[in-house]
């Protein structure tokens, strides 16, 4: 089993947007049992919020739920517990190495980086308000994250 966390910087639009994204790649082909999925934030302000609303608008469009995920801050146990902590933007793997302790596992990466896109950033639609723009990163990031890890 592959466990993957995916961070952003509150965890209520990008990281449970790519959770409840993969969840639904992984089990439409029927390999839900390979992977646990979760998300998480680098800071604390958004502690116990649901996914924001128009992230939870935007996976409903695609048939996709969320209901009840609450943010959480990444833990330093997570490194252990997770073989891929991935996150969305530059600054997300900044607080990651920073809440971890480090990467000495080589296990830190740039969701773009699975879209054939290594070192670009999924930018945050909490500032932009394109959540359309959102989506179409994550969904990219998510598809070649799957492929990579299902077929090698």
């Amino acid at each position: 089993m592959t466990n993957i966390i995916f961070v952003c910087l509150g965890n209520i639009c990008r990281s449970p947007m790519a959770e409840f994204i993969l969840k639904d790649m992984a089990e439409k082909a029927g390999l839900s049992d390979r992977f646990h999925i979760e998300s998480a934030a680098v800071s604390t302000e958004e502690y116990g919020n649901p996914v924001y609303p128009p992230a939870r608008r935007k996976l409903a469009e695609h048939g996709i739920g969320c209901t009840g995920k609450t943010a959480r801050q990444l833990r330093r146990e997570d490194y252990e517990r997770f073989d891929l902590i991935i996150g969305m933007d530059a600054g997300n793997l900044r607080g990651i190495r920073r809440i971890c302790g480090g990467d000495p596992a080589d296990k830190v990466r740039l969701l773009l980086d699975y879209a054939g896109r290594p070192g670009q950033e999924v930018a945050d639609p909490w500032y932009t308000g394109d959540f359309e723009a959102a989506w179409r990163d994550i969904e990219a990031g998510c598809r070649g994250l799957l492929e990579e890890i299902a077929h090698g």
